[in-house]
């Protein structure tokens, strides 16, 4: 089996290169000139762009083949202030650069739309928000060249009312979305309300790949195990171009298991690879850790001391 390992948005290794630099509503209202004032939102957006392009260089300088694009790329996008802004438009030309790496190096990217974003809110306008949150991550794809295709990784949402109905409004929803956003969708576990199992059921109905979140799960278990989820998870990714995701990160402690460590416990991955190795040829981790890519390269070595495990580049192995 190969495993390629990735990191989430900001490298602890590249100074001054956030892709999240931000503005906030106050500070928008506080500059009295609108045209100044939106000047200034596309210098910061322009900034996270290039700063994006810094990371995809990183990345490629250091053989890392998977990587999460921030949703902060740009501030306030979709905000009533600026409802009649074109926020595209001034980055058009840095966003297609972006692009032309991720092409050149095979890179695969993804987004990960906050947890604003509910497709089943019981609230209709959260719903109709949510959309416009989407089509702004696959505007931004598009605009990148890049196929939109399964690049939007997505938790099924709220849990109003009662798991059941909420479960029930995902799929009557799903239908009402573009083609585009509903193939731009993958489906991911939590670590409160939708486990691993019952995650897997909308995926299988819907058609949408699911990535099993190693730590969620043992947040919120299933019935079943991981190990015994992961055939049927696994088919989910069938029909598409890439291989099957999964997501890693570690408690950051015993009181606090929610929250996620500096780095990874190879204990809290490593059983998990051995387990589905000889049914999965290839898998894409990524990592959710605060030390970013550090705690990838933490993990590499971790991984190396193994026995059964033959290194490939910097961020890629293969379990024999």
């Amino acid at each position: 089996m190969i495993v390629r390992f990735g990191y989430v948005a900001m490298s602890m290794n590249l100074k001054n290169a956030s892709p999240s630099k931000t503005m906030t509503v106050k500070q928008f209202e506080k500059i009295a000139d609108k045209k100044a004032a939106i000047r200034k939102l596309e210098r910061i957006a322009q900034e996270n762009i290039l700063n994006t392009i810094r990371l995809l260089k990183y990345n490629r300088g250091e053989n890392i083949h998977l990587y999460r694009f921030s949703s902060k790329l740009i501030p306030l996008a979709g905000h009533e202030l600026v409802e009649d802004w074109d926020y595209l438009a001034p980055i058009k030309d840095t966003l297609a650069e972006a692009g032309d790496i991720v092409q050149a190096t095979k890179m695969r990217v993804s987004f990960h739309p906050d947890h604003y974003t509910l497709l089943n809110s019981s609230r209709k306008e959260v719903f109709y928000q949510s959309v416009e949150i989407l089509k702004r991550h696959v505007a931004i794809i598009k605009m990148m060249n890049l196929s939109t295709k399964h690049r939007n990784v997505l938790h099924v949402g709220s849990k109003a009312g009662d798991k059941q109905n909420a479960i029930q409004r995902f799929i009557a929803r799903f239908p009402l979305l573009s083609k585009e956003i509903g193939e731009s969708l993958l489906l991911e576990n939590d670590d409160k309300t939708f486990t691993a199992e019952e995650t897997l059921g909308i995926a299988q109905l819907l058609y949408i790949p699911m990535v099993l979140d190693l730590h969620h799960d043992r947040c919120n278990p299933s019935k079943k195990s991981a190990g015994d989820l992961w055939p049927d998870i696994i088919k989910t990714w069938n029909a598409s171009e890439y291989p099957p995701k999964i997501h890693i990160s570690s408690p950051r402690s015993d009181a606090n298991i929610r929250a996620h460590a500096d780095l990874i416990n190879i204990e809290d991955l490593f059983p998990f690879l051995q387990n589905i190795k000889a049914i999965t040829p290839q898998l894409d981790v990524m990592i959710e850790a605060k030390q970013k890519d550090n705690a990838l390269f933490d993990m590499m070595k971790k991984i190396m001391k193994k026995k059964g495990v033959e290194k490939k580049d910097e961020s890629t192995i293969q379990l024999l």
